[in-house]
């Protein structure tokens, strides 16, 4: 990985020392759990990510059919709702059996520090993972070197669908590089009778903040935003805070309305809009046969490229999954943990869901064009992690940056009110000195 990404794993290294470790190794995988039912908590209920589930899920039926698999999946956009309804159950003392949790801050900030997950330094051992993660995703998960998750993928947060069609109509004979030729190229879309860019509720709010910021300030710049090292007043924050203002005026008007990011990107796929900038989870949904998807063809359907500003940059988010702390049933819940591990469960659940295996020895012939292509971007590109998708702050911090950006487009006009609260949240994090 490139020098980028080994300081901003070192930076969540260190972050992560400062708290307590907790917990005693989970128990080994069994072949014959003694749970009857194992409870799977995620948000994945929708297209090419609920199909994925049901992959993987099909191959833990098959390798422990005397388990009955408990889909206890809450929708909302990247785990919203789904987070609200586990913070309540883990309030109560009753936590699903393994739930979804994103690799970064969201686990170690959150789970670790509140001390509700165990660590898995046995069950690494024991599979072998040590030797098939990419060293530099373990720190993520990992506390005094106490791994606490299981990542099942790699996903990209900074790419921009488009519609080809739209653009060649509107006039625009190139996909924009920058953000000004994005906002020339807007002009004339909007002069066409289309929306240019397409929009779902406030997470894919926040989603599109974090690529027009990391867009702006580039990789170094994005990374220190978490550390100190950059100044959250700065000149340049505020020329990011600008282009996300004036990125906002192009986009639909009933986005807060949407039911979640589907919607949204089915606005550039009918031809209602231009682009639409989500994760690479949007493959799934667009290349997927229905019912799982809408059965699309790449290059003609709809086409991709990073988002503005951000070639060469590679914005990342794992999915993992967890052991609770004094596990009910830690057996069947080792035995789901398996499959999420294996190479047979990663290979079912990647393609379909539109994301890269966290393992490095998956069969690339299995995946399309698309995810081979990010496939080579993660190995190649500058790596940072996702604001929204829990690698860089934790859920308290994220909390305040989510009440400040509700706020900001409630009024998109308050630049400078919005840019002091996103600095008042890195002070009160402790970050910002």
């Amino acid at each position: 990985m490139k020098k980028s990404l080994l300081a901003l794993f070192s930076m969540l290294v260190i972050a992560s020392l400062a708290l307590a470790a907790c917990g005693t190794p989970a128990p080994a995988a069994t072949e014959a759990p003694s749970a009857s039912q194992v409870e799977i908590f995620s948000w994945w209920v929708g297209g090419g990510e609920a199909a994925g589930l049901a992959a993987m899920q099909k191959v833990f039926e098959a390798k422990y059919p005397n388990i009955k698999f408990v889909n206890a999946a809450v929708a909302g956009g990247s785990g919203t709702n789904a987070r609200a309804v586990l913070a309540t159950r883990l309030s109560a003392g009753d936590p699903p059996d393994s739930w979804q949790a994103h690799a970064g801050q969201e686990i170690i900030g959150t789970y670790v520090a509140a001390k509700q997950v165990a660590p898995l330094d046995d069950f690494y051992k024991a599979q072998g993972l040590y030797d098939v993660l990419p060293k530099t995703l373990i720190p993520l998960i990992s506390q005094d070197g106490h791994p606490y998750s299981v990542p099942v993928n790699i996903h990209r947060s900074n790419v921009m669908w488009y519609n080809p069609k739209v653009l060649k109509d509107a006039g625009v004979a190139a996909v924009p590089t920058t953000w000004d030729e994005f906002f020339a190229a807007c002009e004339k879309i909007k002069a066409a009778g289309k929306t240019c860019l397409s929009l779902g509720p406030q997470w894919t709010a926040m989603h599109l903040l974090e690529n027009v910021m990391i867009g702006t300030l580039g990789a170094e710049k994005w990374n220190g935003l978490w550390t100190g090292s950059t100044d959250w007043n700065s000149a340049d924050v505020t020329t990011a805070l600008d282009n996300y203002a004036k990125a906002l005026s192009y986009t639909n008007s009933d986005h807060a309305s949407l039911t979640d990011w589907q919607p949204a990107t089915q606005l550039v796929t009918n031809g209602d809009a231009a682009f639409n900038i989500m994760g690479d989870w949007a493959d799934g949904y667009l290349e997927n046969a229905a019912p799982d998807g809408l059965g699309l063809k790449a290059h003609t359907d709809f086409d991709w490229a990073p988002t503005p500003g951000t070639k060469g940059i590679f914005v990342f988010l794992s999915d993992s999954f967890v052991m609770p702390a004094n596990a009910k049933h830690p057996d069947a819940t080792n035995a789901w943990l398996t499959i999420a591990a294996s190479k047979a469960g990663q290979e079912a659940f990647n393609p379909v869901k539109g994301s890269i295996c966290a393992r490095t020895d998956c069969d690339q012939s299995l995946f399309n064009e698309y995810l081979q292509s990010a496939g080579k971007d993660w190995t190649a590109d500058t790596v940072v992690g996702s604001l929204t998708h829990g690698v860089v702050a934790n859920d308290a911090w994220k909390a305040k940056i989510d009440t400040a950006l509700g706020l900001f487009l409630a009024d998109p006009t308050k630049v400078s009110d919005f840019q002091k609260a996103l600095a008042d949240a890195c002070a009160s994090d402790g970050a910002c000195k």
